[in-house]
């Protein structure tokens, strides 16, 4: 009976999981090993094909050596116009056959700013490295700080082996982590998460990731790789960034960003089968993005939760406050559906005592909890990140002021009060004589 129950257990695990993809995949028929689709606001997860399956992320690895690029110029480690002096390795593989790279002469110096272009809008692996050497030391550092910033990002699937995104075989023989043959890995999630950060925290990486192509001081240009961006072949209307990768063992990747309207969103497109199928499936997704969802305001500000408009005080000149939101709350939602969604009042038990009130006296303003929303069908509502989750969460505080009552009302009261138990208990007492 054992053995039964437990094959019946992974049986339906198994179906439940195939089901789900299934499910998923036949919603878009994302034709790509995994997808995903964000809120670029909050983080909220609207479409998602296998996003915890680990695969080869290929140069949209070089998103976390931006990131750390942009956090060290905003720190003062680093500045634009510092120079960065090309070494022989360096050199080298910036000449190697079939990588994509912006050509660096040996012993010839670059600025940072000129290096994180070349990486940021033509691949530049070469580029990376040497922004790998200047922001660590080494690569191997550099390696190590990668997946450390990773963990702080709060992404869970991941393993950097290289700056670049390249196979480590492509790498001259100087490797930094890894075996031979290794490359980097992530999940769908983790890229989304990363591209969050990313664009959350420094949305000034668009600048850069926007640009169609870069004009560099050798007198070439070189087009973007990105090419849904405006006046390339698969140009889209809104597309501003992010990146895009390819190797064998990755396929072709792509983590795209488009606005239209102020609604931003952040998709994710991993393992398509060619260069061109990675660009339509991202169309695909992002046609589904800006037809399907829109940001609503599913709170007004000062909103009273039905049946709980007021909360118990006690010690206090009156005996009850009302209670309301201090913000709106606001989140991208499926067109039409704004009243399947209904506001969940949390209140923090910290403020009050072991009767549920609050204690006198109270000021207008006061913080005694959060509103937050869920779905009235008890659908999962999935953000990437606890940070996006908190943006749907909004301070409850007390609508008006309550002062403490003086010694002599709460006297009075306290001994109404024990005349009361007293008489109370006196009723009982007689009642149970009949």
């Amino acid at each position: 009976m054992f053995f039964a129950a437990f094959i019946l257990t992974i049986t339906t695990m198994f179906s439940g999981f195939s089901m789900e993809a299934e499910a998923a995949e036949g919603q878009l028929g994302i034709d790509a090993e995994a997808a995903m689709l964000i809120d670029a606001d909050t983080g909220r997860v609207l479409y998602e094909k296998n996003s915890d399956v680990v695969l080869g992320v290929a140069s949209m690895a070089k998103m976390m050596t931006e990131y750390m690029v942009l956090e060290a110029v905003k720190e003062g480690k680093l500045k634009w116009d510092q120079k960065v002096k090309i070494n022989e390795y360096v050199h080298k593989l910036s000449a190697a056959p079939g990588l994509s790279n912006v050509g660096l002469t040996q012993g010839e110096d670059y600025t940072v700013q000129e290096l994180y272009e070349a990486m940021a809008i033509h691949s530049g692996n070469a580029a990376t490295v040497a922004l790998a050497e200047v922001l660590s030391g080494t690569e191997k550092n550099h390696v190590e700080k990668m997946n450390k910033k990773a963990a702080e990002l709060g992404l869970k699937d991941y393993k950097f082996v290289n700056s670049s995104g390249l196979n480590n075989s492509d790498l001259l023989g100087q490797h930094p982590a890894g075996s031979p043959e290794e490359e980097n890995v992530m999940s769908a999630r983790s890229l989304a998460t990363l591209a969050f950060r990313l664009l959350n925290d420094y949305p000034e990486v668009l600048d850069t990731a926007s640009m169609p192509s870069l004009k560099f001081r050798d007198g070439r240009e070189y087009k973007n790789f990105n090419w849904m961006l405006p006046g390339l072949v698969y140009q889209y209307d809104g597309v501003d960034g992010l990146k895009t990768g390819s190797t064998d063992f990755a396929g072709y990747g792509f983590t795209a960003t488009a606005m239209r309207n102020d609604q931003r969103f952040i998709s994710v497109i991993m393992k398509a089968d060619s260069k061109d199928s990675r660009f339509s499936e991202t169309r695909k997704i992002l046609d589904f993005a800006f037809s399907n969802f829109t940001e609503e305001e599913l709170v007004k500000k000062n909103h009273q939760v039905k049946g709980k408009k007021n909360l118990p005080v006690t010690k206090g000149k009156e005996d009850s406050v009302k209670i309301q939101s201090k913000e709106s709350i606001t989140m991208t939602i499926r067109n039409g559906e704004k009243d399947q969604y209904e506001p969940v009042l949390v209140l923090d038990k910290k403020k009050l005592n072991e009767n549920g009130e609050l204690t006198a006296p109270i000021k207008k303003g006061e913080q005694v909890g959060y509103m937050t929303v869920k779905s009235k069908k008890d659908e999962n509502i999935s953000f990437l990140t606890e940070v996006g989750q908190k943006q749907v969460q909004v301070p409850v505080v007390a609508a008006e002021s309550i002062e403490k009552a003086n010694w002599f009302v709460l006297m009075m009261r306290g001994v109404g009060g024990f005349f009361g138990d007293l008489f109370g208990g006196i009723a009982d007492t007689v009642k149970g004589w009949f």
